[in-house]
């Protein structure tokens, strides 16, 4: 059934976006650059809601670079895990303390836009780039002192790769929102309780994007 409804949703979006795109456009909204090629960079943040080991997990994260003829992003991207994923007793790195997961990720960012100036279009996006886990010892957010070799344990680095698919809603010249789903796969991953097909999964993201479009 949970398979059903994310299936029903990325088809909905897609759906919405490609109607979008195919739609005449009456009303366009004015854009920085007039005309010809033009080159220019936003930065976005962030917020992918998906499942690591089956549980629930918030990735928050950043990412921007050089925005290239409306259409093509070349950039950075950084994300990573907010929430407590605790770790079962017999894939602890300490089986005395209470260790939760860690993971986050940072690489290469490209996209490809459709039809930019118009309110409502579609963006296809990849990162690719560096995955990693590890476990630690949670306190709570108020606990500043930490200190990787007292709490970081089993430490592990992968590759991941996270197509997606968002729909581009320009909400002003330099700012858009973008609601989306992707697909985060994850290869090489030798963390304790973490295979590759535990720490990949589908997302739904929130983007808010501001820059120079």
């Amino acid at each position: 059934m949970k398979t059903k409804f994310k299936v029903i949703v990325v088809a909905a979006l897609v759906l919405i976006a490609t109607g979008a795109y195919a739609q005449e456009n009456n009303h366009e909204i004015q854009t920085v650059f007039k005309g010809g090629k033009a080159t220019g960079g936003f930065g976005a943040i962030t917020n992918k809601f998906t499942s690591i080991d089956g549980k629930f997990a918030n990735l928050a994260g950043v990412y921007g670079g050089v925005y290239v003829n409306h259409k093509f992003l070349l950039g950075f991207s950084a994300a990573g895990l907010t929430n407590e994923i605790p770790v079962p007793i017999q894939y602890s790195a300490d089986p005395l303390r209470d260790m939760s997961y860690g993971y986050g990720q940072f690489g290469l960012m490209t996209e490809y836009v459709l039809n930019s100036d118009r309110t409502v279009h579609i963006a296809f996006s990849l990162f690719s780039g560096a995955g990693f886990t590890l476990q630690y010892e949670r306190h709570g957010w108020e606990d500043n002192d930490f200190d990787h070799e007292d709490y970081a344990k089993n430490d592990d680095w992968f590759f991941v790769a996270e197509p997606g698919v968002q729909v581009e809603v320009n909400l002003l010249k330099w700012m858009r929102f973008c609601p989306g789903v992707s697909y985060r796969a994850a290869f090489g991953s030798n963390t304790r309780g973490l295979s590759d097909n535990a720490l990949s999964d589908i997302s739904y993201n929130a983007t808010l994007k501001f820059g120079r479009f």
